[in-house]
């Protein structure tokens, strides 16, 4: 069997990068950059008031002058005035252009303002440069900004929108089917039998997809029947760039998931890796090009696997730049009896110090999905056997 990190390295030599698309900025948060933003002018474009009160001529205050006649108001988004003597000053909003003949900033709470004088208390001291921001002292024109390949936040989103970008060139959302089997399985709100259980897992997967910022999600539930499978899962390779499928792909006479993507002729890349939960987990590619993800069916195997191996693997196929590995200490001892990589789910606690700690939160089996509330991800652990201390530092993998 594969290690997980062999996995890691199949899925991203197979998964094919995503076409462009240009976007009006207004809906461009969250999508991965493909372009570079460069800075339109410099930044501030201007030398940029950062205090209200008055702009002086601060050689004027060393002179000894510490009254001075308010000659005009000048707001933010107005032309700068010229300051006409060296005896008045030019009354100041924040973010507005530092008059010509001004290179100083007295506040507002500062001053006094009798009438059309500005007083400034005998304490108060005036500098050049007081309260400006230079212009170009950020950034220069034509100064890389942000790179391609970055997940568009609200700061990035700010960047473009300042460097003038009305659309950008972003990766385009994946179409992506989620797609449960089972005959077992029965939609929440409808009558179920002893025997029989609810459909969680499509949800759950539905449920991080979008929270993760994909929102061409498609939902089906295909019972365990070759040829509606055969008929389902042939519309979906068409129609889609990503199926990610749960159940049906273990050594079950039932499992008949891998039988009939073969059979439409999408090659198993594939197929178990030497991991626990998530032992039978499947990866091919169909000849659209479309990536197909099995994930075993119990829930806890396949919300490890969706967040291990599928989420990575879409914002590669995003063009989003590799993230560095996010890894904690471990807050308690585990034990691993099993030579395959464990993944053991965690909350994260702080210590009296403000220190984080993934506290070992383990279920009790694969099928166990409702010991995972409450918890914010796992850890990846070698394979053992072997005890794990408390302190042991290794790879975090969190839910959202």
């Amino acid at each position: 069997m594969l290690t997980p990190a062999e996995a890691d390295a199949l899925i991203g030599q197979h998964l094919q990068c995503l076409p462009i698309e240009s976007l009006p900025l207004a809906q461009c948060a969250g999508g991965v950059l493909r372009e570079n933003i460069y800075a339109e002018r410099d930044q501030p474009p201007f030398d940029r008031v950062d205090m209200d009160g008055i702009a002086l001529d601060s050689r004027a205050v060393a002179a000894g002058c510490r009254s001075f006649r308010v000659q005009a108001t000048q707001a933010a988004g107005e032309a700068p005035l010229t300051l006409a003597a060296p005896g008045a000053c030019i009354d100041i909003m924040t973010g507005a252009v530092l008059p010509v003949g001004c290179d100083s900033v007295a506040p507002l709470e500062e001053i006094t303002t009798p009438g059309v004088e500005a007083a400034l208390g005998p304490a108060v001291r005036v500098e050049p440069g007081q309260y400006v921001r230079r212009r170009g002292s950020d950034t220069r024109q034509g100064a890389l900004l942000v790179s391609a390949g970055t997940r568009l936040r609200a700061p990035e989103v700010a960047i473009a929108a300042a460097a003038g970008m009305a659309r950008v060139r972003l990766s385009s959302q994946p179409m992506l089917a989620v797609i449960s089997t089972g005959n077992e399985l029965i939609e929440p709100g409808e009558p179920v039998l002893a025997h029989q259980v609810r459909r969680s897992n499509a949800y759950a997967i539905v449920s991080a997809l979008r929270e993760h910022g994909f929102q061409r999600v498609a939902d089906d539930h295909l019972h365990d029947d070759a040829e509606e499978l055969r008929e389902r899962l042939r519309f979906h390779l068409e129609t889609h760039d990503v199926l990610v499928l749960s159940g049906g792909v273990s050594m079950g006479k039932f499992d008949l998931v891998p039988r009939v993507l073969e059979e439409l002729g999408v090659r198993a890349i594939f197929h178990k890796v030497a991991q626990r939960p998530g032992k039978p987990l499947w990866f091919g590619m169909a000849p659209s090009g479309a990536a197909v993800f099995g994930l075993p069916g119990n829930p806890v195997s396949t919300l490890v696997c969706l967040s291990r191996y599928v989420l990575p693997a879409l914002y590669a196929s995003l063009g989003q730049s590799p993230q560095p590995p996010e890894r904690l200490a471990l807050g308690a001892p585990v034990t691993i009896n099993t030579p395959l990589t464990h993944f053991i789910p965690v909350r994260i606690e702080q210590d009296d110090w403000g220190r984080p700690w993934a506290q070992p939160a383990p279920t009790n089996g694969s099928g166990d999905f409702t010991a995972l509330a409450g918890t914010d991800g796992f850890v990846e652990l070698p394979p053992g056997p072997n005890t794990y201390r408390k302190g042991f530092v290794t790879r975090l993998f969190r839910w959202s």
